[in-house]
């Protein structure tokens, strides 16, 4: 209980996206005014509980995975209720998000949360059919979100520079295709591979997309601290997903024929998404420093952290899952080692979000 009334007193703390006054949708203060200002990008907390869960069962820490899972339900439960209420009491302003360009792509957290829920289920508890129908819907957000937010980017009249429109954020469905492929049988598993290798691929290619903008914002306009948000920790996460996908293909290949004439490629191209994830780990760290040591800005609870627990999450899964699928041995100590940080981080983000909710119901009361 304490989790989902903690996760509804913080909507406040979002940033907030200036709207025009929209008469018939003004909520009259209080709970309703957080409500409608619920950011998109919310599920990064269910990205971050599960993936944490994920890892920990992946070094058989089973007993913590399965209370993250349950503590995950609720908050994935939480998260899609207030969002469900949101575009029901406030649809100009959920609709709205998805054509502004800083907010739009915090939808696609919902993407990866269902994703990683269902890998749970598959995972924790082998519980194919819950998978499956999280793949499924998996597929129908990232169908119905990557074409109405892209295309609303391209059509609008009025943008953004490309200092102030981007940032840093998204390829779970390849993941759990990839899953749920090791468990169906024939007619099926060959369409499931399929699907895996086809949203590995173009995952790929939008990173690159994105990456290129990212990195030209980085390099040639001016760079505050304040624009150093969490969410830049996508910036490796994207790579540490790609990774895991790839290891999942080839663990699948025995599997699936038409995976072995592409194995050298799909061998290259994991490694290649590992070492330019692992690059960024030290770039972020830097930049980290600059932020709060040389600039001083205040190190504080912030909800958009758990954009950055997700990827020491992601990189630690990853890694374990690539040096078993490829034999590199050498590589599994840094499984357990970014773990334990990604689960300090979990336990802080976690920490700051309880009392930040009991201070603001402090504040209430008076």
């Amino acid at each position: 209980m304490i989790l989902c009334r903690a996760v509804y007193g913080e909507i406040m703390s979002f940033p907030k996206k200036t709207d025009v006054s929209i008469p018939h949708e003004q909520p009259s203060g209080g709970v309703h005014t957080q409500l409608s200002e619920l950011s998109p990008a919310y599920f990064g907390m269910a990205m971050a509980t599960g993936i944490v869960s994920l890892g920990t069962q992946l070094v058989g820490l089973n007993s913590i995975a399965n209370a993250l899972f349950l503590l995950n339900i609720i908050a994935y439960t939480t998260l899609l209720i207030l969002t469900v209420l949101r575009m029901s009491l406030y649809p100009r302003r959920f609709f709205g998000d998805m054509t502004d360009h800083l907010r739009g792509s915090g939808f696609f957290t919902t993407i990866a949360a269902t994703g990683i829920l269902g890998s749970q289920f598959i995972l924790l508890k082998s519980n194919y059919f819950v998978g499956a129908i999280f793949l499924v819907v998996a597929v129908l957000l990232w169908v119905g979100l990557t074409y109405t937010i892209f295309a609303s980017f391209t059509i609008k009249e009025e943008k953004p520079t490309l200092d102030k429109g981007i940032s840093g954020a998204w390829l779970l469905i390849a993941i759990l295709s990839a899953l749920l492929a090791e468990h169906v049988g024939q007619p099926g598993k060959l369409e499931m591979n399929f699907l895996a290798l086809s949203m590995w691929l173009w995952g790929g290619m939008l990173y690159i997309w994105m990456m290129s903008l990212i990195f030209y914002r980085y390099t040639f306009f001016p760079f505050s601290p304040a624009d150093l948000s969490p969410p830049y920790w996508i910036n490796m996460g994207a790579m540490a997903i790609s990774t895991l996908a790839g290891s999942l293909l080839i663990i699948n290949v025995p599997h699936a024929p038409y995976l072995a004439s592409l194995l050298p490629f799909i061998k290259g191209f994991t490694v290649f998404y590992w070492v330019t994830g692992t690059w960024w780990i030290p770039m972020l760290l830097i930049l980290g420093i600059w932020r709060h040591v040389y600039k001083r800005f205040p190190l504080k609870y912030d909800p958009l952290y758990w954009g950055a627990v997700f990827p020491l999450g992601m990189y630690a899964v990853s890694t374990g899952r690539m040096s078993q699928a490829m034999g590199f041995d050498f590589l599994w100590f840094l499984a357990p080692v970014f773990l334990c940080i990604a689960l300090l981080a979990w336990t802080m983000t976690f920490s700051g979000l309880v009392k930040d909710f009991l201070r603001r119901a402090r504040a209430f009361r008076v």
